[in-house]
């Protein structure tokens, strides 16, 4: 059994070249490989053919289901989120990156195309607490499974989550000219906290805005 490249450690071409294309039936060899390997390892929830040296554009995600990636492409994308990525090749480390957070492809053993998206379902009316927390835990694991079919499919093309990573603007006292020790509420779409500026300041890193700034 192939072991997963630790590009901390090691380095192998194949990391970061665009993966040749192969047949349904090479694909889906490859991809029994590759769940084997995740299954053994139990720290990951997708694996390109890469990772193991393979030179072959296969990718396999399980998240909420298995899911198998031969020769898949990008179809159509969303909006744009934060979020933070660790990779099995490069282990204890992750970065801040921006991902979309629905996103359509398609695949060479099916017809039809694949819509991964981590938006919250719409509640009518007033839902209980216990069917919003459900809702939001529901868009979270989806949201986690889109990214990771982005973060596989950036494998195939040759590119790592330091090819995606990008620096958070930091909030400055002076942007908004509040104390830290003063008390703000902040927002991101339907939630709302009250805490001290100082202690709001990691929420704003993460896309939270201060209610009437």
């Amino acid at each position: 059994m192939q072991k997963v490249i630790n590009c901390l450690k090691e380095h192998n071409p194949v990391i970061n070249k665009k993966l040749k294309k192969v047949t349904v039936e090479e694909g889906n060899k490859i991809a029994t490989e590759l769940f084997k390997i995740l299954a053994k390892r139990k720290d990951g929830i997708g694996l390109a053919a890469n990772q193991v040296g393979i030179d072959a554009a296969v990718a396999v995600v399980n998240v909420k289901e298995p899911i198998v990636l031969i020769n898949p492409e990008v179809v159509s994308t969303s909006v744009e989120v934060p979020y933070y990525e660790g990779c099995l090749s490069f282990k204890g480390k992750g970065v801040h990156t921006k991902r979309y957070r629905d996103v359509i492809i398609t695949t060479e053993q099916l017809e039809s195309q694949l819509y991964f998206s981590g938006a919250e379902n719409k509640i009518e009316g007033k839902g209980s607490w216990e069917k919003e927390q459900s809702n939001k835990h529901d868009a979270e694991l989806r949201l986690l499974e889109s990214v990771c079919v982005q973060h596989e499919i950036d494998h195939l093309n040759g590119k790592t989550i330091y090819d995606r990573e990008f620096k958070r603007e930091s909030f400055r006292r002076t942007e908004v000219k509040i104390g830290r020790n003063e008390k703000v509420i902040i927002k991101k779409d339907k939630e709302t906290l009250t805490m001290k500026y100082k202690k709001a300041i990691p929420y704003l890193e993460k896309g939270w805005i201060i209610n009437g700034h």
